[in-house]
């Protein structure tokens, strides 16, 4: 392995955890942000952010904040996206980290020649290229909107959630939202208090989580006995009907899956709303016709803004996708993050679980930057870990059967996952298990 820097791409949450990490382990590396700022799409002014003025953190920050830097006593159990801004930025600044950064920076092309990689950036001087050890994407996976097609012709405003920002795009208009996700339930919520009327079309029911149980965030309730995941469905599923009550009465869908094998959606309003009838919950769309939205039951509408609330593809457009091992919507990684023949080459934060947190991320990032050192120094662990990946190897998902939806290709079990991460960074030198 060359004794060049590695080139880290992205100053998001995981590009901080695991620019920390690489400092820790003496990894020399160089960083780019396309942004001004670290925070990622956090930072509601960043260029690729996603965020809008109502968002708030879905998990509570108890179970989100990285274990050795939580959030000051008195942040809100799920602080706004603005918290969250200031939470990373006094990370950057506690751990040292924007000193390894080129902002306002956007990373182009990168690609192995020889022994090195080469990466071309823009900035505000001009096009740039150098030559590095190997390259970590850390860019995110919420920023490339999955915008679907529809049959007809439309003379609605149509956007996807990606470009909702304020309640002003709301205001007064004849609203019908697509996707009952979190976001799309979030701006549903918005619409009610801001537009001439909101509709909520669903292709798919969902399972609804309340962020309060027992008066304690829902995510910090239980977990003490460990369940067999049969039982923990149903027990955990009594549990949301006490609080959440029967969705499918107010007319939502009923899912298509089990408890836990697609994301939940945190939201209680919703159907708070819709059980008021301030929320008209619609089928999936057939087409359009001008203004005219007819639905998959025969019913029509006629609407002022759309907004497709559809959610988001992996995007990695500086990097030729045949080096990524891609395997359908997603790239196929050990622990979804190594290579299994590169490794100069690691993709950071393509994990999704309920309940991972930053910390779960922060973890993957200790075990690719000591396994990066382990091979430098030769280390038996880093070795095995090296002889494991070539080997093949799938996600792990625990047994779970989760939906076929490209934002669940990349989704795992999280007790699962941080056993198997922790288990190797001890074996590398690290701490104890943390599970």
């Amino acid at each position: 392995m060359s004794d060049r820097p590695f080139a880290l791409i992205g100053a998001g949450p995981m590009g901080l955890a695991m620019a920390k990490t690489l400092t820790e382990q003496g990894i020399a590396f160089e960083g780019f942000e396309l942004h001004s700022d670290v925070g990622g799409l956090w930072d509601i002014s960043a260029p690729r952010s996603t965020m809008y003025d109502s968002a708030h953190l879905i998990s509570s920050r108890t179970t989100t904040e990285f274990a050795d830097f939580p959030m000051p006593e008195g942040t809100p159990d799920y602080p706004a996206h603005h918290v969250l801004r200031d939470y990373f930025r006094d990370f950057a600044e506690h751990f040292d980290l924007r000193r390894h950064y080129r902002f306002n920076a956007e990373v182009t092309h990168c690609a192995p020649i020889g022994d090195h990689w080469q990466v071309e950036w823009c900035d505000g001087e001009g096009t740039h290229s150098g030559h590095y050890a190997g390259v970590i994407i850390a860019n995110g996976t919420l920023s490339e909107p999955n915008m679907p097609s529809f049959k007809g012709q439309f003379d609605v405003e149509l956007i996807h959630s990606a470009a909702y920002r304020s309640t002003d795009q709301l205001r007064g208009k004849r609203v019908l939202v697509i996707g009952g996700g979190n976001s799309g339930c979030d701006i549903a919520v918005d619409a009610v208090h801001h537009a001439q009327s909101t509709s909520l079309s669903m292709r798919r029911g969902v399972h609804f989580v309340p962020k309060y149980v027992f008066g304690k965030p829902a995510d910090t309730v239980g977990g003490a006995i460990k369940l067999p995941m049969w039982l923990k469905r149903r027990v955990d599923g009594l549990i949301l009907r006490w609080f959440v009550g029967d969705a499918q009465r107010l007319g939502f869908p009923e899912p298509d899956h089990q408890l836990y094998e697609s994301h939940p959606v945190v939201n209680s309003m919703v159907i708070f709303h819709a059980g008021h009838g301030d929320i008209d919950l619609r089928p999936d769309i057939a087409r359009f016709d001008g203004k005219t939205v007819h639905f998959t039951d025969g019913t029509s509408a006629d609407y002022d803004l759309v907004i497709a609330a559809t959610g988001y593809l992996l995007d990695y457009p500086f990097i030729d996708r045949e080096l990524l091992n891609w395997q359908g919507p997603a790239p196929h990684l050990f622990l979804n993050c190594l290579h299994p023949e590169r490794d100069d080459l690691f993709v950071m934060g393509m994990v999704e679980a309920a309940g991972l947190g930053w910390q779960g991320r922060h973890e993957q990032a200790e075990l690719v930057a000591r396994y990066i050192r382990g091979l430098r120094e030769g280390s038996p662990a880093a070795a095995a870990i090296q002889s494991e990946k070539s080997k093949g190897f799938s996600r792990l998902t625990g047994g779970m059967d989760y939906v076929d939806l490209p934002r669940m290709a990349y989704y795992v079990d999280r007790a699962t996952y941080r056993r198997a991460v922790t288990t190797r960074i001890k074996a590398l030198g690290g701490g104890d298990d943390r599970n």
